[in-house]
């Protein structure tokens, strides 16, 4: 069995695209035993044509997180259009959650709930990555061509992380749904009150479940921060897309997780005005990753 420590460092094989020249910068490590590891035949079990090595980075700095947010403000403001119609969707989705909650008396799970709500993001940001791909190899915008991305390459694979994203989320619920159930029945106060997160159960319940909710975070990230834009950009199968994300986590933690946070802060602050702050915020971060990942993996 390979895991995504055994990977990193070495050469993934996918479609699509050949190397980039002069990449010194990237990592192509032996496999333990001295021999190139196969990546190519453990890649081909899952079905899919090889042609080309990508690589995986090991060099990334913060520098590159600020060079990653500018290029995606670029992004943004040469197509404000596409980056507030797509995030417009997500905020709608916000404030139904929000109105639906209240209207059924279940105003505690709000916090649960605005815990997880950003765990939907990365695959909101699906049609930000092919504005910035295409502003990236000139190809013409179109609405038509956007929005197509979003069915992927013809294949399955961008809808299979499609249900990995929301099977998160829901799995998300389940976890949160169980932690305030063995809290709420300690402080006898009813979910339709915010009363229950100044008595000390509550506090209990926010700090138990902000724990789980981290590390459960920190996972869905790892997985998908690399993967769903080298969906948008190579015919790769989702397992594949997985592995080296999890590879670009590896061999770049310390950055990866300053930019998770900087993710999640970002996107905390900008749910407080009603979701509002969204409407820049998360294009400017969905493009940005988009770049971050054009950093990463060639």
């Amino acid at each position: 069995m390979i895991d995504a420590g055994t990977i990193v460092n070495r050469t993934a094989t996918v479609k699509g695209h050949a190397p980039e020249p002069g990449a010194c910068r990237k990592n192509r490590l032996d496999a333990p035993s001295g021999r190139e590891f196969d990546w190519e035949g453990v890649v081909n079990q899952v079905g899919q044509a090889q042609i080309a090595p990508v690589t995986v980075a090991r060099d990334l700095k913060v520098s590159d997180l600020g060079a990653a947010l500018a290029a995606g403000w670029g992004d943004f403001k040469a197509y404000p259009g596409f980056g507030l119609f797509f995030a417009a969707i997500y905020v709608a989705a916000g404030i139904f959650l929000y109105y639906a909650l209240v209207s059924w008396g279940e105003v505690a799970w709000l916090v649960p709930a605005a815990a997880g709500f950003p765990l939907l993001a990365p695959f909101a940001a699906v049609g930000l990555y092919e504005v910035s791909r295409r502003r990236e190899t000139g190809q013409p915008m179109s609405w038509r061509s956007i929005l197509g991305a979003l069915r992927g390459r013809g294949d399955e694979q961008l809808l299979s992380m499609g249900v990995i994203v929301f099977v998160a989320f829901g799995f998300w619920l389940m976890l949160a749904h169980g932690i305030f159930a063995i809290f709420l029945a300690e402080s006898g106060i009813g979910g339709e009150s915010l009363e229950l997160f100044r008595t000390g159960a509550g506090i209990m319940m926010l700090l138990v479940g902000g724990v789980v909710g981290a590390l459960m975070a920190l996972a869905f990230y790892s997985i998908t921060v690399v993967s769903l834009p080298m969906l948008v950009d190579r015919d790769v199968d989702f397992i594949t897309a997985i592995i080296v994300s999890l590879a670009t986590m590896r061999s770049n933690t310390l950055v990866m997780l300053i930019w998770a946070i900087l993710i999640a802060a970002s996107l905390f602050v900008a749910m407080l005005p009603l979701f509002l702050g969204l409407l820049v915020v998360l294009p400017v971060l969905g493009h940005a990753t988009w770049h971050l990942y054009r950093r990463a993996v060639t």
